[in-house]
């Protein structure tokens, strides 16, 4: 049996008020649902748990669907005939945010939504899907209905670990999955002494025990009294809902173990990918005689997917498994841009998976094992096991691969570990891949930006904006996919050259700043046994520690101010107003001193010789640097003059750079004195 598609196109209107995108023209939003059956016996399918628990129809199929949204040039004689595929982020569009520096926005329709228009420019097919099964629908997310998996018609049962971490005051009660987004496996039974709910003030820190008769299967609800002002709360006991009286402490981890029921199949999220993005390439009509929205004026020559943290591991996790290979055995994306993923793979296609959840950090849930071997995209062997693997497995199909990725990676996602060996010597990488390190960047680098908050954290949010290196990069790899242009040379911290540290090495290096906490640098990542049954979902808790060391996990070298060395670096660090980090801690009743999720940190410079004297900061002040704010504005230019040469940076970008510079950028750095 062959795999089916049915695309059915719910709307179709024109996109931000048919306003012209350069010689693209206007483009025009399609929406609408993709509807699959798949062979759960093919070898496409291969691996996918509990496929073979889910209901078949009378051809034996199983069917599942997915929203997606194409937004594509009216002209389509003006289309790139290319495809660039979001894979989003738990439901959302994030492309439009940093590649055009664009409002967010899962319903995107108004001129607002276009940005500076990169990729409508560019005339690029833009298409947006959802791969992700267990999001529940509000905030326009994009969702993946997907079958239950059942044994002989009834439910299959097995065990969950879920993780709740507040940062405000009050809260007593959350869904069991940890996250309001997302969908929760309900418990099979209300008593609470069947399950195990523990808290500790850090990920390393023994569990203490919460009795039983201390908290709830329920959820509180709230609301207004019959006169319209007086508060009243109700109690109602919930399957899918954790209820403590005494409310959650901020900062605290807390961990629940209990009996759930109804899985998911979601490993059909990369079905799910794979399938449309090949039929929206190769395909004229669907199963039911539709024509493809993308096949026009000699359809499409090429395929990209981007996708951001969860879904830059998401895109490893497609092409490791061999996802890239279509169910007729052609290449699926021509490259791809995995970016912020880390060392990591999804953790996914296993019964009772949560999707959402991040890939473990120092404080937040330090025991998934989304990163696990193998981390390269080049063959390495994991030393501690002997076993022989890579990412890039499958040379027929393989993409080229351009990994992106900030300092924050470095910290909280064991970043060294995609090139170096697991015993942290460096890598040569193949052909195909290029990797890039956006050095004294974080994680999230949120384009719109305007003042920072610190939040639960000690110091300021990084503040570097970094969107102008993914234009370059899409630019550089549809370059080298069509013309074989090659890109520029990976940048990334090398051990040979002493740009790539141990934690220890770079305390050494950072500079002592006056106030500032230090990390403790990042965790070596543990190796853990799982339990025998660990391929099937079902884990042991917690997992057995096999070797506390595990493999070494390495940081960017840093300069006298404290920014990375060895890394690809912006504007704002080649002329920098701070000191720029990757990590930020925990402020005081938040988990004190911890890294605080993918968070970096902005450290000001002193703004005058009179400041720096005053409080004995080591770093050059301000004022001496760039003796004005028009110095500051032609430092940026040259820096950016320098990157455009290199080819990191499109010319587009230049004037961008220099008008963010005005005035000191003060808004980003709120500078009081200068």
């Amino acid at each position: 049996m062959n795999n089916h598609i049915q695309l059915e196109i719910t709307e179709t209107q024109p996109f931000a008020g048919g306003i012209a995108f350069g010689e693209t023209g206007s483009y025009e939003r399609i929406k609408g649902i993709a509807h699959y059956s798949v062979d759960p016996t093919a070898p496409a399918q291969a691996g996918i748990t509990d496929l073979h628990n889910a209901f078949q129809n009378s051809d034996g199929l199983v069917e599942f669907s997915a929203d997606f949204m194409i937004l594509r040039p009216v002209n389509a004689s003006q289309s790139n005939r290319r495809i660039f595929y979001d894979w989003g982020n738990r439901g959302n569009i994030r492309s439009l945010q940093f590649f055009n520096d664009a409002i967010g926005s899962n319903d995107p329709i108004k001129p607002k939504h276009a940005g500076n228009g990169f990729l409508f420019r560019r005339g690029y097919t833009i298409v947006f899907s959802a791969w992700q099964g267990d999001l529940l629908a509000g905030d326009g997310r994009f969702l993946l209905k997907l079958p239950l998996a059942m044994e002989d018609g009834h439910s299959i049962t097995g065990q969950v670990r879920s993780e709740f971490i507040l940062e405000h005051e009050g809260i007593t009660s959350q869904p069991l999955s940890g996250w309001s987004n997302t969908r929760s496996y309900p418990t099979i039974s209300l008593d609470t002494s069947k399950a195990i709910l523990t808290r500790r003030p850090y990920a390393t820190a023994p569990r203490e025990v919460i009795p039983p008769d201390h908290w709830m299967f329920a959820r509180n609800e709230g609301g207004a009294g019959l006169d319209g002002v007086s508060k009243q709360t109700a109690i109602v006991p919930s399957n899918s809902n954790i209820y403590l009286p005494g409310s959650f402490e901020p900062g605290y981890i807390y961990e629940l173990i209990y009996t759930a029921r109804d899985p998911l199949i979601l490993g059909l999220g990369h079905v799910a990918v794979r399938d449309l993005i090949s039929f929206l390439k190769y395909g004229k009509k669907d199963s039911a005689g539709t024509t493809n929205p993308a096949a026009r004026a000699g359809g499409i020559e090429k395929a990209y997917g981007w996708g951001r943290s969860q879904t830059g591991r998401a895109i490893r996790d497609f092409i490791y498994n061999g996802y890239n290979t279509d169910s007729e055995g052609r290449q699926v994306f021509d490259g791809v841009l995995p970016h912020v993923s880390g060392g990591g793979l999804m953790w996914m296609n296993h019964r009772f998976a949560n999707v959402v959840s991040p890939a473990g950090q120092e404080h937040e849930v330090r025991d998934n094992c989304a990163d696990r071997f193998p981390f390269a995209y080049a063959e390495t062997t994991d030393h501690l096991t002997g076993r022989c693997d890579s990412i890039l497995r499958h040379p027929d199909t393989d993409p080229l691969i351009m990994h992106t990725q900030t300092a924050t990676e470095y910290w909280q996602r064991r970043g060294s570990l995609i090139h170096t060996d697991t015993e942290g010597n460096d890598l040569a990488l193949p052909d195909n891949v290029r990797i890039y390190i956006w050095g004294s960047s974080e994680h999230y680098a949120d384009p719109m930006l305007k003042k920072p908050s610190k939040g639960p954290c000690q110091n300021f949010p990084n503040v570097v904006r970094t969107s102008m290196f993914f234009r370059a990069t899409l630019d550089n790899l549809d370059s080298w996919a069509t013309n074989g242009i090659k890109p520029p040379e990976s940048r990334y911290p090398k051990r040979a050259d002493g740009t790539l540290l141990t934690a220890a090495e770079w305390r050494v290096q950072f500079p002592a700043i006056p106030g500032v906490m230090l990390t403790r640098g990042p965790a070596d990542l543990p190796l853990f046994d799982f339990g025998p049954e660990f391929d099937n979902g079902f884990l042991q808790e917690p997992p057995v520690l096999v070797n506390a060391m595990g493999y070494p996990t390495q940081v960017p070298a840093v300069d006298e101010d404290g920014n990375d060395k060895g890394c690809l670096l912006a504007p704002m660090v080649m002329a920098p107003l701070a000191t720029y980090t990757g990590w930020n801690l925990r402020a005081r009743g938040q988990g004190h001193g911890a890294k605080y999720k993918f968070s970096g940190s902005t450290i000001p410079f002193p703004e005058t010789d009179f400041e720096r004297n005053i409080t004995g900061d080591p770093r050059s002040s301000i004022e001496a640097r760039y003796g004005n704010k028009e110095g500051y504005v032609a430092a940026i230019r040259e820096a950016a003059k320098h990157l455009i040469e290199e080819r990191y940076m499109l010319t587009e970008d230049l004037e961008r750079c220099v008008d963010y510079a005005q005035d000191w950028d003060r808004d980003r750095h709120q500078l009081t004195l200068l």
